[in-house]
């Protein structure tokens, strides 16, 4: 890291700057951070951004940018570990907690655009045992949309029973809903990644990570795993608490990209947690995917470029519409804000994606065939400290489009 030497003081809040005699004597100490990696000339708005987080907030990141489905930034930076001794290289990886949830929801828009999966079928469908308890009328539209009333694990009070899938979704099929199906949106913070994950596992026999990296990861050379294999661990970036806090940091609802407020989910997750071995071998595929933003980008560029990226088609054009098409707006139970739900993602304006807990985002927009993401290890906990990160790196990566 270096260091430039500033003459004047640095603008207030407001950009009026210092208010005081002899202004330019003030001196600071500004770290220039290295950012490394690929940016195309008209997005190096993107590269600044990055490098300004970096000397910020951020300990270590990775940011990049797909347009028609190939790659136009892909940079990294800063340090991946707390101490600032082990550099973030090109390879290395983090948990993205719940910017999982747009990898898994893929998974189940590829299965509908093959035809082996109905949004408009009910669950039971493909889960017999799901019809329990009043949820006959429960659709996979309403699992993908967070309004099929099932918010809430009602079983698990501990993070180590969530590693034990059959116990969750045998849970979940017995659970009545907390809201008549489609009637109400409430974001599905764990529950998410276990629907989706049965549905898909009854239909191919395979388990959400393991379809995931047969049938996405591996064709794209996409580096995203959902649940990590320990050959992974020493690229590990560990995930590091907000400022002033500890690893006993527990996550509640994950927020999403406008920062909506969260809500407790039943099993307190806490960044210890997120950052055990235990956590890494289990397939939570609504929050724990790890990848970089490389990795977040390919992934998701197939729903903004009309079902290919780098050359590899997933899904025909119709079907990555679903992505984008809006299945409910309204007042989210559970986030206590306006929401605009898809078949798998929050929609905001043109723009379609989620986010995860402490900071990382991704968004796509087909209008533009532009995605972009972006990650990070040191988490910012918004009950404290606003965290525009993601939305920074976002903006400028439309600057360069104009």
């Amino acid at each position: 890291m270096e260091y430039r030497k500033l003459d004047r003081a640095p603008p207030d809040k407001t950009g009026a700057g210092i208010i005081g005699p002899e202004p330019r004597r003030c001196l600071r100490l500004t770290p220039v951070i290295d950012v490394e990696g690929f940016c195309e000339p008209r997005f190096a708005a993107v590269r600044e951004a990055l490098a300004a987080l970096l000397g910020k907030d951020d300990v270590g990141a990775s940011a990049a940018v797909y347009i028609d489905g190939e790659p136009v930034v892909d940079i990294w930076g800063g340090y991946a570990d707390a101490d600032r001794s082990v550099s973030w290289e090109r390879d290395t990886i983090v948990g993205v907690n719940s910017t999982t949830k747009n990898m898994t929801a893929l998974c189940a828009l590829i299965l509908a655009d093959r035809g082996r999966l109905d949004l408009s079928a009910p669950v039971y469908a493909y889960w017999p045992e799901f019809a329990a308890a009043g949820k006959e009328n429960v659709l996979v539209r309403h699992v993908l949309s967070h309004t099929a009333g099932l918010p809430h694990l009602a079983g698990p009070r501990a993070v180590e029973e969530l590693y034990d899938r059959e116990r969750v979704t045998a849970g979940l099929a017995a659970q009545a809903p907390d809201w008549e199906p489609g009637r109400a949106a409430g974001y599905h913070a764990l529950t998410f990644g276990f629907l989706v994950g049965e549905i898909v596992r009854r239909i191919t026999g395979r388990s959400l990570g393991e379809f995931f990296a047969e049938e996405v990861a591996e064709p794209l050379g996409a580096d995203f795993h959902i649940g990590l294999p320990a050959e992974h661990d020493h690229r590990l970036a560990p995930l590091i608490p907000p400022p002033s806090l500890t690893d006993d940091y527990t996550a509640d609802a994950p927020p999403g990209p406008d920062g909506v407020p969260r809500e407790n989910t039943g099993a307190a997750v806490r960044v210890k947690d997120a950052n055990s071995v235990a956590w890494r071998r289990a397939q939570i595929p609504a929050v724990n995917g790890f990848g970089n933003a490389r990795s977040v980008a390919l992934v998701q560029s197939v729903l903004a470029n009309q079902g290919t990226a780098g050359g590899v088609r997933l899904l025909s054009p119709r079907g990555c519409e679903p992505a984008w098409q809006e299945v409910f707006r309204g007042e989210d139970r559970i986030l206590g804000t306006p929401m605009c739900w898809t078949a798998g993602f929050g929609k905001f304006g043109n723009t379609f994606g989620w986010g995860g807990w402490g900071g990382s985002l991704v968004a796509s927009d087909p209008g533009s065939r532009m995605t972009v993401a972006y990650v990070m290890n040191q988490m910012i906990d918004r009950d404290r400290q606003e965290d525009n990160r993601g939305m920074e790196i976002i903006m400028a990566a439309y600057s360069g489009l104009h």
